[in-house]
């Protein structure tokens, strides 16, 4: 059920990646209409969103690898949502030092990185129970 629902939002970001932009801008970001995207940033998104619906569906050991990818980069995300913010605003903007995060969307990082903790965790458990 929660690889479905993981491969639902990878196809999302694929099919929309502008859409999840403006729901990205309008949850974390102040100043959404003084920052430009990079030009390519929405091609990688998409890209993205496809590399994630495919691994869905491969499923097995490249699927729990990736979970557990998942997992280092929440306990990141939990520990330093700072990183995080420099990292998406040099990815996704081209200049990423005018960017304004809202106030508040530290708390939001961290549990999104503490959700990908127990993602990686829970493929963890699975795996050692079928060994």
């Amino acid at each position: 059920m929660l690889r479905a629902i993981i491969g639902v939002l990878g196809g999302l970001t694929a099919l929309v990646p502008d859409r999840i932009v403006d729901a990205f801008e309008r949850a974390a970001v102040a100043n959404p209409d003084e920052v430009e995207p990079r030009p390519g940033a929405v091609t990688a998104l998409r890209a993205e969103g496809v590399f994630v619906f495919a691994l869905t569906l491969s499923g097995g050991r490249v699927y729990a690898s990736a979970m557990y990818i998942t997992g280092a980069f929440g306990a990141l995300l939990l520990a330093v949502p700072r990183l995080y913010r420099a990292i998406a605003a040099g990815f996704l903007y081209g200049d990423p030092e005018a960017v304004e995060w809202r106030e508040g969307f530290d708390p939001v990082l961290r549990l999104v990185g503490a959700l990908y903790v127990l993602l990686g965790i829970r493929e963890f458990r699975r795996e050692r129970e079928e060994a």
